[in-house]
């Protein structure tokens, strides 16, 4: 009973990691990764004070602002 659930849970394990590679590797994943990488920066810089946050791309400051107290 062990061997076949552990052949079983192999084979589960083997068929997922072929389906996810054969999704990572294609446009439709690759597209959506890089804006969620260039939005998680984005918003890393806002958080951190190092950009102003605007809705408007073309207003943000091109001179990195340095926030005192």
């Amino acid at each position: 009973m062990n061997n076949r659930d552990g052949v079983f849970a192999t084979i589960a394990v083997a068929l997922t990691t072929v389906a996810l590679a054969g999704v990572v590797y294609t446009d439709a994943y690759l597209q959506p990764a890089k804006a969620e990488v260039q939005g998680v920066r984005a918003l890393t810089e806002v958080a951190s004070g190092a950009v102003l946050a605007c809705a408007d791309t073309s207003l943000l400051a091109v001179d990195r602002i340095t926030v005192t107290q």
